[in-house]
Parts: C-alpha cells; sequence; structure tokens
C-alpha cells in the first residue's frame, strides 16, 4: 500500500511537471511597461505579447474582498493616498489608474477572462503570517478559483510557506511556487510542499548547480528579476536549463522562447497602422528583403498575421507574401494616442544624453546619442501610449527622454487635454525659444565647484609667485 502511494505521487507530480514544461513567459503585473500595472489593458498586451502566464497580486479590502494590487497604499498608482485594508471595495473601485481602469476585484477579473481558456494567471498572496494569523485571504482565493473553475488555469506563488502550506490542505492539486530571495529559504521542510521555486537571478547566477539539483526532485525553476532587458542576462537565461521567467517584459521574454525553440514564425492576427509621414515599400520575402513598387501608406490600416524573426529583426506579414518592419506597424498605438504630438518637434532634455535606438526596442541601442540644442521633427510612432518611440532622422528615441516642442498656444492643448492620463506626457516646452542660443545657466552646487576649482587654482598661481619673489 506505501509502495502504491509512493507511486501515485511520483506520478502525479511527473505529470504537473511535464504538463508545464517548457519556458514559461510570465508577465510581471501584466505588461508594466507598456500599461499601468495589473489592468485588463496590461494583461491583455502581455497575453497579446506571447506572455503564457499573467502574474497578479492579491490582497483584502476592509470589507473581506480580494483586491487586485501590489501596494497596500494604492497612492503610487492611482495618485491617490488610499490603504486597501483599511477601506471597503466599493470605496476602491473608485480609483482609477492612468488609464482609466478601476481598481478590480478577483471576480471581476475572472468574469473578464472565463471564456478565454488561453489566458492563466499566476496569483501572489501579499501576507506575512508572522503578523497576520489569518487564513481569510488563502480561503477566499480557493473559493473564487472554484467559483470560477479556474483550476487548471491558475498557479499560487508567495513568499509565505505558511500562506502555501494552507494552500496544499485546501486545494491538494494547485501548482504551488514558492518565492526566495535567498538560497537560505529553500530547504527540505518547504520543497516537498510546493512544485516550484521562483528565485531572484542574482541567486540563479551565483549558484547554477540549483537548476540541476531542482530538477533532480522534480521541481521546476522560475526567474524573477528587476528585467531591464539586458541581452547578456537573458541570453544567460535562455541557454540554462530554468523553466521560465517572471519578467516586465513579456515581449522580449516572448523573443527569447522562441530563440530557445527555434521557432521563426507565429500567429499575430491583429489589426495595426502606420503613423510614418511618408510611403514605405514592403517586401515579398522577409529573408532576402528585396523591396517591392508595393506600399504602405501613412494612416493606413493593415491587418497583420504573422510576426517572422530573422537576425533577431521582427517583421509583420500584412498580405500573402507582403512583409514589412515591424518598426512602420502600430498594434497598440491608436490616432487619438498620436494627435497632440504628431506636428510637433522634439529636442533633447538639457544635461541629458538621449539614446538612440536602431528600432523601438530596448536592445536596439545604437552608439550615438540624441544631439544636444537642435529640434528635429518627428516622422513616426510607435510602442503604446505609456511607452510612446518617437522617431526622427537621427533614428528611434523614447518619448519620456525628450522634450516635445511646439505647445506655445491654447489650441496645442485641446487635444491632449482629452487623453487619458497615462496618455499626456508632461515633458512639454511650453516657451517658443532659439536652441542654437541656449545659455546654461549652472545649478548651486555646480557654481560652488566652479568657485572652489577657480579658488585653487588663484592659490596655485599666488605660490608661484611668491616662489619666484624668493
Amino acid at each position: 500500500m506505501q509502495i502504491k502511494s509512493r507511486l501515485f505521487f511520483a506520478l502525479f507530480f511527473c505529470s504537473i511537471f511535464f504538463t508545464t514544461s517548457g519556458f514559461t513567459v510570465v508577465g510581471h503585473r501584466g505588461d508594466p511597461i507598456k500599461y499601468p500595472e495589473e489592468t485588463i489593458q496590461a494583461d491583455d498586451s502581455a497575453f497579446n505579447s506571447g506572455a503564457d502566464y499573467v502574474e497578479l497580486d492579491l490582497q483584502l479590502s476592509k470589507d473581506g474582498m480580494l483586491v487586485i494590487a501590489h501596494d497596500d497604499n494604492l497612492e503610487r498608482v492611482t495618485h491617490t493616498n488610499v490603504i486597501v485594508s483599511q477601506n471597503n471595495f466599493d470605496t476602491l473601485k473608485q480609483l482609477k489608474y492612468d488609464n482609466g481602469e478601476h481598481v478590480m476585484s478577483l471576480n471581476e477579473l475572472f468574469e473578464h477572462y472565463k471564456n478565454r481558456p488561453n489566458t492563466k494567471f499566476i496569483l501572489e498572496t501579499k501576507i506575512d503570517h508572522g503578523l497576520n494569523p489569518s487564513y481569510e485571504l488563502e480561503d477566499k482565493i480557493a473559493a473564487v478559483v472554484k467559483e470560477y473553475h479556474m483550476q487548471k488555469r491558475i498557479m499560487i506563488h508567495s513568499f509565505s510557506a505558511a500562506s502555501l502550506f494552507h494552500f496544499r490542505k485546501i486545494m491538494p492539486d494547485a501548482y504551488l511556487i514558492f518565492i526566495v530571495g535567498s538560497l537560505k529559504r529553500i530547504n527540505f521542510s518547504i520543497l516537498p510542499q510546493v512544485n516550484a521555486v521562483n528565485a531572484a537571478s542574482d541567486i540563479v547566477q551565483e549558484h547554477p548547480f540549483l537548476i540541476h539539483w531542482l530538477h533532480k526532485l522534480h521541481k521546476q525553476l522560475f526567474v524573477w528579476t528587476e528585467m531591464d532587458e539586458s541581452p547578456s542576462l537573458w541570453q544567460w537565461l535562455i541557454n540554462r536549463n530554468v523553466d521560465g521567467v517572471v519578467t516586465n517584459f513579456p515581449a522580449t521574454g516572448f523573443k527569447y522562447k522562441l530563440a530557445k525553440s527555434g521557432t521563426k514564425k507565429y500567429a499575430i492576427n491583429r489589426s495595426g497602422i502606420y503613423f510614418g509621414k511618408t510611403k514605405t515599400a514592403t517586401m515579398m520575402n522577409p529573408y532576402v528583403r528585396i523591396k517591392e513598387k508595393k506600399y504602405v501608406k501613412p494612416n493606413q490600416r493593415v491587418n497583420v498575421t504573422y510576426g517572422v524573426r530573422v537576425d533577431d529583426r521582427l517583421y509583420y506579414q500584412i498580405a500573402e507574401k507582403t512583409f514589412i518592419s515591424a518598426e512602420f506597424v502600430n498594434l497598440d498605438l491608436r490616432q487619438n494616442d498620436i494627435a497632440p504630438y504628431q506636428d510637433k518637434k522634439i529636442i533633447a532634455k538639457p544635461h541629458t544624453k538621449v539614446a538612440i535606438y536602431r528600432y523601438p526596442d530596448n536592445q536596439a541601442k545604437a552608439k550615438k546619442v540624441l544631439p544636444a540644442n537642435q529640434l528635429f521633427k518627428i516622422q513616426n510612432f510607435n510602442g503604446t501610449p505609456k511607452n510612446m518611440w518617437l522617431y526622427t532622422k537621427a533614428g528611434w528615441v523614447k518619448a519620456k527622454d525628450i522634450l516635445f516642442y511646439g505647445f506655445f498656444k491654447q489650441s496645442d492643448f485641446k487635444q491632449y487635454n482629452k487623453l487619458p492620463r497615462v496618455s499626456q506626457y508632461s515633458n512639454l516646452v511650453l516657451l517658443p525659444f532659439t536652441p542654437e542660443k541656449l545659455v546654461y545657466t549652472p545649478t548651486y552646487l555646480e557654481s560652488q565647484k566652479q568657485m572652489k576649482q577657480l579658488f585653487i587654482k588663484k592659490a596655485a598661481q599666488l605660490g608661484n609667485v611668491i616662489k619666484l619673489r624668493h
């Protein structure tokens, strides 16, 4: 009987391992670089970018509702100083993110996605059972998961071992992941209760044996990090046998997943628009890239059926035997998003090195910066309202890194004021000037430094005069 029991559990955990095997891309709080975190818009963007799962944080409101929020204080994301645990959900629901969406409950999330079976979630319990002995949070998560029949579409992870222990009792078949920021936290009291470990990237880099060790125990290893799209880190991770990455950049994670599997072409099936000022030629084959006498014209809408990666560059198929570089097609921006900016110019922020990119991609940085005190016309747009990219004759730049030049009249703000908060860039030049005649005014600290250097120089000169006199 004992042998049968052991065999059952061995088969059970192996089945979990193989059904979740492969390189799993998890969008950390959705797609937070492109859209406000933990909103439907951010979640949809993550799934559209290739994420297998979206990770979300759960807390309890004062009246016991499961609230999707990372911070207990919602000021960072809603600009309102409100504590989740001290307010009823009716109050919290009045608060809005920059894109206009309201603070959401787990029930509302599941209701929204219940008929989209390919959307899956990792739920994090934001709780410290050393301070809060109640398991109300875990019990309510289990109840809502069962109510919406989401058992096969969720995984649960937590820094709290006690939280995961409780889930193993109330949801025996749940896929549980233990989050660790230190190797010391991984021990044989917790491992039998969980299916995987989610470790900080620096731990895995410092102790790469952890990958093989956990796999021998039939446990998976996910990696989390403050992902900045560092190519070296991504290359290191993808060449190790880690099982997945929790990242702020799901599109980049998906790109490396494709590289790992050797996949070059994948389905997209989304509509897009070209915002360039002049027509651009298409090509019959992205591998050969000979331009055709076919063009995509400004503001033309296209249907993107497939994406194809060639030489680390992305191309979109927009018709049979018709391809175009992905930099020319916007899948997330619409005319209203760019209307206030499209006839404006840009200039580098004072005393700032504004990086230029070959493509609207954090990894495509060129070895040059935007020249200072020089105006550039905006020729194209890409990205999202929150993370917009601008094309000039110098190359692609991030909208947050520059100043928009030309908002000098009240009429310039008509369209701007209609934008949702997420699209309203505040880095605007409000008064006209001649960039070539800019006079730099040093700060107080810089003035003090200059005075000190002048004093040292004068003292040295005085010392030389005294020596000559002697």
